[in-house]
Order: structure tokens, then C-alpha cells, then sequence
């Protein structure tokens, strides 16, 4: 390749990058878009006000409905209120140019068995779930669904069962299939509000023996009528949070007969063990309640309605403080309506914001969103009361807006220079690649030290870059012992598997199944690699892509097609020695980067280091280790789940990962591939402690400064949302480009190494190219097309709302690794392992990691040592049904490896 092209490509980079400048656009401080939707019809046949109150409303079938509900007649201040029958469904006539301006249409006509309002609702995928109620007379206990036939134009009510005991003035809400409801009155009065709190599985709708509501331990607090309920992520599981509401005052001291809460509970349905609770008693034994006290509401919002939005946000949209609650009927006309503020909670923080002014404010009413993204699709307020008796018929959509780009020129400048700089290492080692042993291995003239860091770089990733903060910012450093076992098994890596690489002189790690087992063995390694790669590759393109969509004008796929083509470039240039001297430079690039925001976070925070540090521990942020052993559950992150699952997960890339086994080969000889593989070693602890730190100095100041955050962010670009709002401009940019070089490390690592594989165990066995220049361009070939097929995937990931994409890393890495590292421990530690009994062990290894994943709650760290111990187990039993192959396994385990001679000498 000629230095003009070279150069062109350089610039064309940069000119890609520079020219989305143009369009970046400025920030904006709403957080909500409100707009109006058809008013509600008019109560047909009745001289009344418009509008309701207390009805029941839900979404199905891309359809609003509206049912029962009660109003004043006019005038409302000389009339009784009443109730009604009616049911309204609003649906799309047609869909606008933008969100706002589609067209809706009312189908009226329809009635409930009765006149009925106060009673919860839930929008289900079976229909809206309508649950107790009350008219002028009676609080029912009844529960039933209502399904909109889209073309049939027709509503159909079910009967459900009942509660365990009538209901009014609740509320309610849906975590997966279950439904949740929270307190309200058994009967007209204030006085009778209850502790209620009851479920009901909506998935064993058709199993009428067990379809039934279940009792469950009530929140630690008073009892309490019209309060707020809502589900949300908490950064570790779904958890129903109850906010607010009212209940008669057992305080003789105060003035009041009303109390006006503003307490707020979280109930966690995964630590809740049904078997632990006596509903007779109202005693729960569980080692872990499953309700805790979160920060309360800043102001009562009783009677009003809240979503939850984002990742891990609820957003509440009205409610009545009960500040004028007692002036009521002296101010009458006069009042003037409820506060016209939101209220944002973040679950992850604890920490309540204002959401910024609301043009209206309607209570008694149930918020629904219409749709299932959290983000993009609207909450939808029906009707609802305005002040009191009065009511509104209008019907309010509101959205999350987009808070806009702060990326300038300097830092685009920043990028583009970095990316142009990675290109031109690759264009320099193109001219150095005379064979595929100089694209494939370096022609072993890698240095140590640069070996070294490569394995680094490779194994850390934008996984830690962005992942890793974002689950320290969630959760706690549990995870950083996980870290940890990547030091204790490096004498293992050195001392038990490295001699066997370095004796066959291997190019494919794989290479030495062939020696031990037979072809099929290597061959079905090497797959397995192959395809493991191309997924991480798709991950590790992600992240990335999340902070770059945060902060420029481009999409999270422009960013990925952008990310991966340059990727492809270098990589396909320079072969091996172009990836490893670039992992080198981006090593420093993404150290440097977290270091200075880390740095830079802890300095903004009031106290500084002792700020941080106090607020994190407040917060138990550096919880480090579950000592808790009195249940052996493999769900949980406890020591020996973390320790055990850890050093398989590592033993996994370190014995058995072309990718790393890759750099063991690039260097001169043993002496250097031990240098290079402590290296690596050495440089875990303080990466893991700058990440680690990251995560928890970005959760102090966002719980100092809750007003930053942003629900539009997920929660694994918590880094990303920092660097684009916080960090000045040019250190942005430089940051950013450390996102990209934790990515860009990985994604050429798993290019060139799944070619190698490829290429050495799949193309070059079959002899049908007679030159090593033929097997180079095969080698550059392969690795377009490789790399292509990554960052296809990962556009795929893209379209996908994933909680947290460590989470599903160490997924895919448990399910196709397990097994290829359980063949290296075959082959390595025992002479009985013959080729067809290890493949069976690999596959038997493989399925049993597959319904570990689907069918159990065995913590995803233990799968890869799952794949491990079956494939071992298996492998080990099934060698006894088949006779010796024969073949000499002299020095290919470590019971016959020749001690008295060096493997290199």
C-alpha cells in the first residue's frame, strides 16, 4: 500500500468525524414535552360536567380505554357527586410526521356491569386489569379485565378473582407477569385505609387452581390511602417502590385529621421468600426483608400519578400536597388547583429532583404509557381532577426530550486525531508483513513489555472502560474480587498451560487439540472461538457507541459502522504487530482518560477525598465481599460464587483464548512469554481499583447532584453521561478517545485472532495454496470479512434494550468457553482423555451451560465453570467406551512432559 493512500485514509477519517460537527445541536433544560391528545366525550345523556375522576384506565391492543369514573353535575359545588357506567376507547386513526401529530378518534358506546370509579388499574398484555372500585354505596372487592378488539371494534370484560377483601382509593402496579396492589380503604372513610398489600401471577391465567391473590408482607410504614405506586429498575433488580399518600391522623397533638405522607418504601420481589411469611400472623423470617426505606418524597403527592421512564427514574406527573387540603370548601372556585411541578426519583441514587414546571396538574387518575419503551414511547394522563369537584376532560401525552450535544470542535479534534493516529500504525507495520507468520505471530519479534499489554488491553476493553463503572455506580465492588483471580492464576497460566503452546511452536492455540485428541477436537475449539469472537466483538463495539450517541449528533449505528471500519482498516493492514504496538498506545490513552475523570470527579465534589469517601461508605458503595455462607445458593455474589466463578471465567481466555494465547507466541521465547504474562498481572490491580473508583465517585456525585442526571441515559452510559456534561471541553474529546481505544483494542484483537484461526486451522490444513503470499492476502481477507460480520452484530446489540452488557458478556463468555478450556484441562492433566470422548465432553459441556442459562438461577458467573467441569467430567467418563488411539501423547500432558529437558532452551 502506497503512503499517498495511507494518508488519504487518514484524513478521510478525521474529515468524518469533523464534518458531524455541523450538526451538532444545542442543549435544552426541559426535561418534558407535554401535549394534548382528543379531549374526553362528554357523559352521554347527562347535563355534567366533562371529564372524570377515579376511572379506571390502561392501555391494550394499541388502545386507550377509559372506564367508569365519577364527577360533579353542574354546579359542582351545590350537587352530589355521581358515577358512571361508560367505557371510552381512544385508537390512531393515523400516524402523523412526528410523534405529536398523529390523529385519534373516540369509539364510545360501551358500558361497565355497573357505575363504579376508585378503583386501581393495570395496563397487561392480557387487557387492562381494572381492580376494586366503589359507587355511592359500596366498595367492591371484584377484579376483572377488559380487552379491546381491534377489529371487531369491540370490549370484552372477564371476570378475574376477587380480592381477599374490598378495595378503594388503591393503587397498583406490574413487575413482569405479577401485579401489585398497595393499600386503599375497605370502605367509604378515610378511617378504614388498610396496610393492604396484595399480588397476583398474571402468567397462570389459564390455571385456575393456583390463578389466585396472595397476601404479602406490607410495607414498614402506617396505612395509607391514594398513594403512588410505580415499578422500576434499582440497578440490581425490578423493585415496586410506594410513594406518598393519606390516611386519618392518629396524632391527638396535632390539629390535623388527615396526615399527609411523604414516606417512600421499596419492595424488592427477588429477595421476597413466599415460604418465609405468615399471613395470619403478618410476620415475615426471611434473611433479608424484601421492603426498605428510601428517601422521602420532597412534598406529599397524594392521589397522584407517576412512570416510571428511563432505566431507572420514575417521574411523578401530579398529586396534591395537602396544603390547602382543610380550605377546601372556604375557597371553593377560588382554589387555585395542585403544585405544577414534577418530581423526579432516581432508584439508583435515592435521590428525589425537580422534573421542571407542568401545565396542569391531575390527580385521581392513573398515568399509563402507551407503549413499552421507557424513553421513546409517552405517558398518557386521562382526565382526571383538576381542584376539587372540578374536572378536566383534556387528555395529556408527555414525553422525554432529548437534553441535546455538548461535543465541540476540540474534542472531535481530539478523536479524529486519535483514530488517524491508529490508522497510520497500521499503514506503518503493512509494509513489514512479508508471510502470515509475520501477520499471524509478528514474526515473533513482539517485545515483552508490548506483549504485555496487548493481553492487557485485550482483556480489559470497553467492558471496563464503561461497563465496569457503570456496575460499580449500580451496585458495589463485589465484582472487584472477580478481578482479582486474574492475578492468583497467573503461576497456574505460567507454570501448568504455557509450556505446551511454546513446545509445539503453535500459531493456533488449537493446534496442540490436534496433537493430544484429533482434528475434530481443534476444529471444534477453534469454531467455537471463532463464533465467541465475533459476539464479543459486537459487545465491545456497543459500549463504545453508547458514548458516542450520547454526546455527538450520531446514532448509536453510525457510531458502531464508524468504530468498526476503522477498526477493520489498521487491523487488515498491519496483521498482528499493528494490533499489539496499538493496544500498547491505547492502553495508556484509556488509563490516562479514566484517571484524569477520575480526578476530575473527586475534585468537583464538596469534601473532595474525604467527601467521596464518607458519602460512598454511607452508601456501603465499597461493599467488597458477601461473607454470607449460611445459604450455599449459587444465585447470589457470595465469596466462593465470586473466587470460584472467577478463576474459570479467567482460566478461560488465559489457557485457551487464540486472542491471548496469540501474544504468548508473539515473543522470542519462554523467559519473555512469562514477562509478558505477569505483565498483565501487574497491570490488573490498578485498573481495577481506577475503574472500580470510577463507579463509585460518579455514584457521589450524581447522589450530590441528582439534578445532572439525565433519564434519557441508560444506565451503562452513566461514564459517557459524565464526560459529555461534566468534563471541560478537549479533556471530553481525549476521554472519548480512550472509550474508543478500550474498545478498538478488543475489536482488533478478536479481528486478527479469529483470522489466525481460521486461516491455521481451517484453510491452510486443506494445502490448496501454494504460497505464503496467498495464505497473507487469505489472512487480510479473512479479516474484513470477519470484522464485518462483528460489526453487523453488533448493530444487531444495538436494537436491543439490554440492562447491563457485562452482564451479558460474561454470558456469552461462559457458554462458549467453558468447553474449549475444559478440552485444554482434558488434555493437559489426564492420559485417559482420548479424542472422541473429549468431543463428547465438550458438547455435553456446552448443553449443560445452555440449561444452566435457560432453565436455572445459577449466577452467571458460575458458567463458565459449569462449562469447565462438565466437559471435564464427561469427557474424562465417555474416554472409557472408546479403545486408545494410539498416538503418543509424549510431552502433550503434564504427566508425561520431560522434566529434565526445557521446553526452550
Amino acid at each position: 500500500m502506497k503512503w499517498k493512500t495511507v494518508i488519504q485514509l487518514a484524513i478521510s477519517s478525521f474529515l468524518v468525524i469533523a464534518s458531524l460537527v455541523v450538526s451538532a445541536r444545542g442543549n435544552t433544560t426541559e426535561l418534558l414535552h407535554w401535549s394534548q391528545l382528543a379531549e374526553l366525550p362528554p357523559t352521554p345523556g347527562q347535563v355534567i360536567q366533562p371529564g372524570l375522576a377515579g376511572a379506571f384506565c390502561g392501555v391494550h391492543n394499541d388502545a386507550l380505554i377509559i372506564a367508569g369514573g365519577a364527577n360533579f353535575p353542574l354546579p359542582v359545588w351545590e350537587s352530589q357527586k355521581a358515577w358512571h357506567d361508560d367505557i371510552y376507547v381512544l385508537v390512531k386513526e393515523s400516524e402523523g410526521s412526528a410523534p405529536d401529530n398523529a390523529s385519534y378518534r373516540w369509539i364510545t358506546g360501551f358500558k361497565l356491569e355497573r357505575p363504579m370509579a376508585y378503583g386501581a388499574s393495570v395496563s397487561s398484555s392480557h387487557g387492562v386489569v381494572c381492580i376494586g372500585g366503589n359507587d355511592s354505596g359500596r366498595t367492591y372487592a371484584e377484579v376483572f379485565l377488559l380487552q379491546w378488539n381491534p377489529d371487531k371494534k369491540t370490549i370484552t370484560r372477564t371476570s378475574l378473582p376477587s380480592l381477599p377483601d374490598t378495595s378503594a382509593y388503591s393503587s397498583a402496579a406490574m413487575i413482569a407477569e405479577a401485579i401489585y396492589v398497595v393499600g386503599g380503604t375497605i370502605g367509604s372513610g378515610l378511617e378504614t385505609a388498610k396496610r393492604n398489600f396484595w399480588s397476583l401471577d398474571m402468567s397462570k391465567l389459564n390455571d385456575p387452581g393456583s390463578f389466585k391473590w396472595e397476601q404479602l408482607p406490607a410495607w414498614p410504614g402506617p396505612s395509607r390511602a391514594f398513594a403512588i405506586t410505580s415499578a422500576q429498575h434499582n440497578g440490581t433488580t425490578n423493585c415496586l417502590y410506594v410513594i406518598s399518600g393519606r390516611r386519618t391522623n392518629t396524632d391527638k397533638a396535632s390539629n390535623s385529621q388527615v396526615q399527609f405522607l411523604t414516606d417512600v418504601y421499596e419492595f424488592s420481589p427477588a429477595v421476597y421468600e413466599p415460604d418465609k411469611y405468615n399471613p395470619v400472623t403478618d410476620t415475615y423470617t426471611g434473611p433479608v426483608t424484601p421492603w426498605r426505606r428510601r428517601r422521602d418524597v420532597p412534598r406529599c403527592v397524594m392521589a397522584g400519578t407517576a412512570m416510571s421512564v428511563g432505566q431507572n427514574h420514575i417521574v411523578v406527573l401530579g398529586g396534591d400536597d395537602g396544603r390547602l387540603y382543610h380550605k377546601v370548601d372556604e375557597l371553593k372556585d377560588e382554589h387555585p388547583g395542585f403544585p405544577k411541578e414534577a418530581l423526579l426519583y432516581h432508584t439508583i441514587t435515592n435521590t428525589w429532583t425537580s422534573a421542571g414546571s407542568i401545565p396542569v396538574n391531575h390527580v385521581t387518575t392513573t398515568a399509563v404509557r402507551w407503549g413499552t419503551d421507557p424513553v421513546s414511547d409517552p405517558i398518557v394522563i386521562p382526565s382526571g381532577e383538576i381542584r376539587p369537584r372540578v374536572r378536566s376532560a383534556k387528555v395529556w401525552q408527555v414525553r422525554l426530550l432529548d437534553s441535546g450535544k455538548r461535543f465541540g470542535i476540540i474534542d472531535f479534534s481530539a478523536i479524529g486525531i486519535y483514530l488517524s493516529a491508529m490508522i497510520g500504525v497500521g499503514a506503518f507495520f503493512s509494509f513489514r508483513n512479508k508471510n502470515s507468520d509475520d501477520f499471524f505471530r509478528g514474526g515473533q519479534r513482539v517485545p515483552w513489555l508490548v506483549a504485555g499489554l496487548s493481553i492487557f488491553a485485550t482483556m480489559l476493553s470497553s467492558i471496563t472502560f464503561i461497563a465496569i463503572p457503570a456496575k460499580a455506580y449500580a451496585t458495589d465492588w463485589v465484582y472487584f474480587m472477580y478481578n482479582m483471580t486474574a492475578i492468583a492464576i497467573t503461576p497456574l497460566v505460567i507454570l501448568l498451560f504455557l509450556p505446551f503452546f511454546r513446545k509445539i511452536d503453535a500459531t493456533s492455540a488449537y493446534e496442540y487439540l490436534e496433537k493430544r485428541f484429533n482434528r475434530a477436537a481443534r476444529l471444534f475449539a477453534s469454531a467455537s472461538f471463532i463464533l465467541f469472537q465475533i459476539g464479543r466483538m459486537a459487545v465491545v463495539m456497543y459500549l463504545p457507541a453508547l458514548a458516542l450517541a450520547a454526546i455527538t449528533p450520531m446514532s448509536e449505528h453510525q457510531c458502531i459502522f464508524l468504530m468498526g471500519m476503522l477498526s477493520i482498516i489498521y487491523c487488515t493492514m498491519g496483521g498482528l504487530q499493528a494490533v499489539v504496538w496499538t493496544d500498547t498506545i491505547q492502553t495508556c490513552v484509556l488509563l490516562g482518560g479514566a484517571l484524569i475523570s477520575l480526578a476530575l470527579i473527586v475534585y468537583r465534589l464538596d469534601g473532595g477525598v474525604g467527601g467521596f469517601i464518607s458519602t460512598a461508605a454511607a452508601h456501603n458503595k465499597f461493599h467488597i465481599i458477601n461473607w454470607d455462607f449460611s445459604s450455599m445458593s449459587f444465585a447470589t455474589t457470595a465469596l466462593w460464587v465470586v473466587v470460584l466463578g472467577g478463576i474459570a471465567q479467567n482460566l478461560v481466555p488465559y489457557t485457551s483464548d487464540m486472542a491471548v494465547v496469540q501474544r504468548y507466541m508473539s515473543v522470542r521465547d519462554m523467559p519473555s512469554a512469562k514477562r509478558a504474562i505477569w505483565t498483565n498481572a501487574i497491570a490488573v490491580l490498578p485498573a481495577s481499583l481506577l475503574f472500580f473508583g470510577v463507579g463509585t465517585a460518579l455514584f457521589v456525585f450524581y447522589q450530590h447532584h441528582p439534578g445532572r442526571l439525565d433519564p434519557v441515559f441508560k444506565t451503562d452510559a452513566i461514564f459517557p453521561l459524565f464526560i459529555a456534561r461534566e468534563l471541560p471541553a478537549g479533556i471530553a474529546g481525549l476521554v472519548v478517545a480512550g472509550v474508543f481505544a478500550a474498545a478498538q483494542s478488543t475489536i482488533s484483537t478478536s479481528m486478527n485472532s479469529t483470522s489466525t484461526a481460521l486461516v491455521t486451522d481451517f484453510i491452510r490444513p486443506l494445502n490448496r495454496i501454494q504460497s505464503e503470499r496467498g495464505y497473507l492476502r487469505v489472512a487480510r481477507v479473512s479479516t474484513f470479512t470477519l470484522g464485518v460480520l462483528g460489526t453487523l452484530l453488533a448493530l444487531l446489540f444495538a436494537s436491543s434494550n439490554i440492562k447491563s452488557l457485562w452482564d451479558q458478556f460474561m454470558k456469552i463468555l461462559g457458554l462458549f468457553g467453558g468447553s474449549m478450556c475444559g478440552l485444554f484441562c482434558l488434555g493437559i492433566f489426564t492420559k485417559r482423555a482420548n479424542g472422541s470422548g473429549a468431543i463428547i465432553g465438550a458438547l455435553v459441556g456446552a448443553a449443560a451451560v445452555f440449561f444452566v442459562e435457560r432453565y436455572t438461577d445459577v449466577h452467571l458467573l458460575l458458567y463458565a465453570f459449569v462449562g469447565i467441569a462438565v466437559c471435564c467430567l464427561c469427557g474424562y467418563c465417555a474416554s472409557a467406551m472408546f479403545s486408545a488411539s494410539g498416538k503418543s501423547i509424549r510431552g502433550l500432558t503434564i504427566h508425561t512432559l520431560e522434566k529434565a529437558e526445557s521446553v526452550e532452551r
